[in-house]
């Protein structure tokens, strides 16, 4: 279900690593209120996020902050709805068949809560931000405060913040890069969140670009 036309590039400037020239295209996968979306919407206009663009923001769900978010800075935003689909496997299509209209450098999961079976073409080319220290905490079900929660009754004394490459299993693709913070005496699983965001705030967008220059291995 989209909410804008389409509007892939036909010039062949896809601005990916290897010194071509043109912006570095990314498609930001959302499923809530778009907290990650918007900070990278807000470094890309300031030009914190120089040479890169949000090409599609696509979205599990259409009545989330998210979507209003993304049209509200004029992206292109295609709803693709688990429920609309008679398994994960047509869902997996649909997305992918998203991406491949629009042709990104690079798919983020920011915040995108669902399973989508990755193809070959596009493995090496997705990452996830997930709020905690990779490998701890991850899998299915592991997510937003449950996270945290989990962190706390561990009794861990650290977090963070982790990006990585995403594969077919659950927070399983290779590490690129993590964030660290103390858990500190009588935090909840509130401020936990609040702390994590901050390193997010910082981390994805850091990793974004060491991407766009080369500088991060593709996993294969």
């Amino acid at each position: 279900m989209s909410r804008r036309g389409r509007d892939r590039r036909h010039d062949g400037s896809d601005g990916r690593e290897g010194g071509r020239s043109g912006p570095f295209r990314i498609a930001v996968l959302i499923s809530g209120g778009g907290s990650t979306l918007q900070n990278l919407i807000d470094r890309i206009r300031d030009g914190r996020l120089p040479g890169v663009e949000i090409c599609v923001v696509i979205s599990s769900r259409s009545d989330v902050a998210g979507v209003a978010r993304a049209e509200a800075a004029g992206l292109p935003v295609d709803v693709i709805r688990v429920k609309d689909h008679p398994d994960a496997q047509r869902f997996s299509d649909h997305v992918t068949l998203t991406l491949d209209v629009y042709a990104p450098d690079l798919v983020v999961q920011a915040g995108w809560l669902c399973y989508w079976i990755v193809p070959p073409r596009w493995l090496g080319k997705v990452i996830n931000l997930h709020p905690a220290l990779l490998p701890k905490f991850g899998g299915k079900g592991m997510y937003g405060h449950y996270v945290h929660e989990a962190v706390l009754a561990a009794g861990d004394r650290e977090t963070g913040a982790t990006v990585h490459w995403v594969d077919n299993e659950y927070d399983h693709g290779a590490v690129i890069a993590q964030a660290r913070c103390p858990v500190q005496a009588g935090d909840t699983p509130d401020t936990l969140a609040q702390r994590v965001q901050a390193l997010e705030r910082e981390l994805l967008p850091r990793t974004i670009l060491a991407i766009r220059r080369g500088e991060v291995k593709r996993a294969k």
